[in-house]
């Protein structure tokens, strides 16, 4: 899940209603640096046992100004235990991302992500793979596919729609097991749980949408409901009908 800057009360509610369904919560790109309710929210995430990782924005922006060691040292005064790596925004060398990772990896658990925040840049599919297996081989935990919070990138179109060979070339080369597949719109959230399956993991999901997503998972809702609701119709029917009479 994304937090964008929510407020206490709404990390409140949101736990109540869904705590249950978020596994990792991203502060999305900066907004840890300036929002003013920080340390109370980690706290919060802290209570529930959800795991909290800064926006890999923040990481590309201590590396552009070589102040990695001040962002290692923060995340450990925050209590962090995990740290994104990425260089959608940033030109980062093969070998400089590659040292990072295995640096950090042996005191946080790192999700590494690929794909560029650019949606004219278009990379090949063996790039996305070669790039993908060089970050799991550094010590990455899982790699996040990139798409932005619009989902207008990456491994998406500009108007939002899966590159389906992409992903299929990806997923052929890469036990997607191993992969987050950021799916911020429901249309790219019902593609990926029909084709992956159930336990697909989904990141940059809005807050407003986390629930949204475990009825998809569950088929609970129209679109997953044929896919995912498993059962005996027959016995479905006639149990509707015996709650009709009563």
């Amino acid at each position: 899940m994304i937090d964008r800057g929510l407020s206490i009360a709404e990390v409140d509610g949101l736990l109540e209603v869904a705590g249950d369904s978020v596994d990792v919560v991203k502060l999305g790109w900066g907004t840890a640096v300036v929002t003013g309710n920080l340390a109370p929210k980690l706290a919060r995430y802290a209570e529930h046992e959800i795991p909290v990782v800064l926006g890999g924005t923040l990481t590309e922006v201590a590396i552009r100004q070589g102040r990695v060691d001040g962002l290692v040292a923060w995340l450990r005064e925050l209590g962090l235990r995990h740290v994104e790596i990425s260089d959608g925004t940033i030109a980062l060398d093969a070998e400089v991302k590659r040292a990072l990772i295995e640096r950090l990896s042996g005191e946080f658990v790192v999700f590494a992500e690929v794909g560029s925040k650019d949606a004219d840049f278009i990379m090949a599919p063996y790039i996305w793979v070669e790039q993908i297996e060089r970050d799991l081989d550094a010590g990455a935990w899982k790699v996040i596919a990139e798409a932005r919070e619009s989902g207008t990138a990456g491994i998406y179109r500009a108007d939002g729609e899966p590159r389906t060979g992409l992903i299929d070339e990806i997923a052929h080369a890469v036990d997607p097991d191993r992969l987050i597949f950021d799916a911020p719109l429901q249309r790219q959230q019902v593609w990926l749980l029909k084709r992956f399956g159930t336990e697909c993991s989904l990141g940059n999901i809005a807050p407003d949408d986390v629930l949204s997503v475990e009825t998809l998972r569950l088929g609970l809702r129209a679109d997953t409901v044929e896919r995912f609701a498993l059962g005996d119709a027959e016995t479905a029917g006639g149990d509707a009908e015996t709650a009709g009479g009563d």
